[in-house]
């Protein structure tokens, strides 16, 4: 336990001390950090084949995708090595930025052999992320099962985590925790997963949530999270959801990775270009106050 609970502390040094030579580099008048725009292809692109996935998001500026299991791009861990040599490939001309695989993962049900078949799957997305150059790989918990209490849950996820963390960090990806499910998406609860886990590989996709928001603002959940997140998802830019204020928090975080767009809707490929678009513009717009 000694030895679990001094990693946990050095790894929360580790994150507090980047952060804070991130923000200090900035305020000494270096280059101003930017957050860059990509596309989560669940729901938006779910039809889109992998050649107009890749052209339309070019031609709209995003400069990464994370591509999300199940859907018509056909980016799944059953390719064949050749395949996922050319799916790297048409990223690379493409120039996306950054290339993360979307997964169903999910570590919060009682039955042991369920949340190890979990686990497994994960190593088989890391091998195929580690193939394609992909930073990180998404995983979720999905709500709190009936008859077992939280904290017991809570537990059982983060050390389910710190065990997909070894298996990413030895090829070089990282875990990324969406904070997602009932009772499981609330910040609160979201961090004491973090904390149960402590491994340096493993971090959060903030998701934009209702939950994140207390009277008006995100502040206070951002802050609890902020340490972990590593990804953000963003939904609709044209809700009430604060997204002027997250902005500003991330930049100000020092943060300087990816908003992935991860909308309720699909949308028709010759559509397509003009709802991303439209979608940019409006990011840009909350960006400027």
């Amino acid at each position: 336990m000694k030895d679990t609970l001094t990693r946990r502390e050095m790894v929360r040094i580790g994150l507090g001390s980047m952060a804070a030579l991130a923000v200090g580099g900035r305020r000494a008048g270096a280059e101003a950090r930017r957050l860059h725009l990509g596309l989560v292809t669940y729901n938006v692109a779910k039809g889109w084949d992998l050649d107009t996935l890749l052209r339309l998001v070019g031609e709209a500026g995003f400069e990464g995708v994370e591509f999300r299991s199940t859907h018509a791009h056909g980016v799944e861990p059953t390719l064949s090595p050749s395949e996922r040599g050319e799916v790297k490939r048409k990223c690379a001309a493409a120039g996306m930025k950054q290339v993360s695989l979307g997964t169903a993962c999910e570590f919060h049900s009682p039955d042991p052999a369920v949340v190890r078949k979990n686990i497994e799957e994960v190593r088989e997305w890391v091998l195929l992320a580690r193939d394609l150059g992909a930073r990180g790989i998404k995983v979720r918990p999905n709500g709190l099962p009936e008859g077992v209490p939280v904290d017991e849950t809570l537990e059982q996820i983060g050390r389910a985590l710190t065990e997909c963390g070894e298996i990413a960090s030895d090829h070089g990806v990282e875990i990324w925790v969406e904070v997602h499910g009932q009772g499981t998406k609330e910040p609160a609860n979201m961090r004491r997963i973090m904390d149960a886990c402590g491994h340096p590989a493993v971090g959060v996709t903030w998701n934009s949530n209702d939950s994140d928001v207390r009277d008006g603002s995100v502040r206070e959940s951002f802050e609890l999270l902020q340490p972990f997140i590593r990804c953000c998802h963003i939904t609709d830019l044209w809700s009430d959801y604060p997204y002027a204020e997250l902005f500003a928090l991330l930049e100000g975080s020092g943060y300087d990775r990816f908003t992935l767009c991860e909308f309720h809707e699909s949308v028709a490929a010759s559509d397509g270009a003009a709802w991303l678009g439209r979608y940019r513009k409006r990011w840009e717009e909350l960006q400027q106050g």
